[in-house]
């Protein structure tokens, strides 16, 4: 009853043509109220909560895909997770359901703003059967920037975290049990209100699917060719390149269409008058120069990836060269080609682990980039391979590391 005495009071006391003098006492009486009310809004909106998770199984399993038929992110399992939020009372009770349709409006705002983010993670079936997933604390941390970024909701991430090993759990038939392939997890965090307007959303859609993967790409772990692109860009600083929001992603599909119909597996996304290198299509850069490894930096434009944190970090930690995070440029790429000085250079992702690059198509010329000096033959450079083989024991049990976390 105050709240609503006091908006009257708001319209009541505000002349049309002359200003109102709020005495002290009735200004300091109406602030605390209002801001009473913004705090109760605000500590009645309920978190998710892992305890209230309810499960409707399948009745209908479908039929397990054989490894070799896999293609990357066409095959859902059984199941998936939906957690809706309202903003007059937060988030509601986690539900497991069979994989179905989302029902929306045509108005909702995830379809005309792209109230969209979302995130990657995989899960892996050790030697001993034991259902392993890789950092997934990152994951959990990235999809909330995500979120907060365009305005939508937050959550806590301990309680998503348990919420996604259930649903994990209840589909461990769908994880395969063979070296370089996995189960692919994506969380995505949507607004679904029915409005025209643009502001923040009321209402949104938090849901995960997954998906039985193999290799990334159909040639395997074979070396790329990469197209340089220099009349379009990925992402800026000051944009939402550091996060991953739908809108970053359609508008590469278009050139990367163009590079593949000139042959070449991906773009090579550059920035600014000096052409300076950010990204490899959705994955993160890294070149070997002699004694240094470069990566550019985390400037707002290049996404902070779990797979890129994981070699840095190994790469300070065999400490056999420079490890460095700065601008680097396709002139000094090219240079460094020219002068025997470039000896790798690979992209890194959570769908291809990494992926070793062999050339660049660079304003009319083509930049070959060694592979395996001591063996021609060889798709990939030895330290490529090395960092491939080291988070591949890390993500399989192979190699006991804190990174790996054992679900069962």
């Amino acid at each position: 009853m105050l709240h609503f005495v006091s908006k009257r009071l708001l319209c009541s006391f505000r002349p049309r043509t002359t200003r109102v003098k709020w005495s002290p006492a009735l200004t300091a009486l109406l602030q605390v109220h209002f801001q009473s009310t913004v705090a109760a809004d605000n500590n009645n909106r309920t978190d998710i909560d892992h305890n209230r998770i309810k499960i409707h199984r399948s009745e209908r399993l479908k039929p397990i895909v054989p490894n070799k038929d896999l293609v990357f992110g066409r095959i859902f399992t059984d199941h998936m997770l939906n957690i809706e939020w309202y903003k007059e009372n937060g988030w509601h009770d986690p539900i497991i359901k069979p994989y179905d349709k989302i029902c929306l409006e045509p108005s909702a705002m995830v379809f005309h703003y792209s109230f969209e983010c979302f995130e990657g993670l995989k899960a892996y079936k050790d030697k001993n059967g034991k259902i392993r997933l890789f950092r997934p604390e990152m994951n959990m941390k990235r999809f909330q920037r995500s979120a907060a970024r365009i305005s939508l909701p937050s959550f806590n991430e301990k309680e998503l975290f348990k919420c996604l090993k259930e649903l994990v759990r209840l589909e461990e038939r769908w994880i395969p049990a063979e070296r370089g392939f996995s189960l692919y997890i994506r969380p995505t965090l949507i607004g679904t209100q029915e409005s025209l307007g643009v502001g923040p959303t009321t209402r949104s859609l938090l849901f995960i699917i997954c998906s039985p993967v193999g290799p990334y790409y159909k040639t395997g772990f074979n070396a790329i060719e990469l197209l340089a692109t220099t009349e379009n860009v990925r992402a800026w600083p000051g944009g939402t390149g550091d996060v991953k929001v739908g809108g970053n992603y359609a508008p590469c599909v278009k050139p990367q269409i163009e590079a593949a119909e000139k042959g070449y597996q991906q773009n090579l996304w550059l920035f600014g008058e000096d052409d300076e290198i950010t990204e490899v299509g959705t994955m993160n850069c890294f070149a070997l120069l002699k004694n240094e490894q470069v990566t550019p930096p985390l400037d707002g434009s290049i996404l902070a990836g779990v797979t890129r944190d994981c070699i840095l970090y190994l790469a300070r930690s065999w400490n056999e060269f420079k490890v460095s995070e700065r601008k680097i440029t396709m002139s000094e790429v090219k240079t460094a080609a020219e002068k025997g000085r470039l000896l790798e250079m690979f992209g890194s992702g959570t769908a291809c682990i990494v992926s070793p690059i062999k050339g660049i198509h660079y304003r009319g010329l083509n930049i070959e980039v060694p592979l395996d000096s001591n063996n021609p033959s060889n798709q990939t450079g030895p330290i490529t391979k090395r960092f491939a083989d080291t988070l591949m024991g890390i993500q399989y049990g192979e190699i006991p590391h804190e990174w790996s976390v054992v679900l069962n």
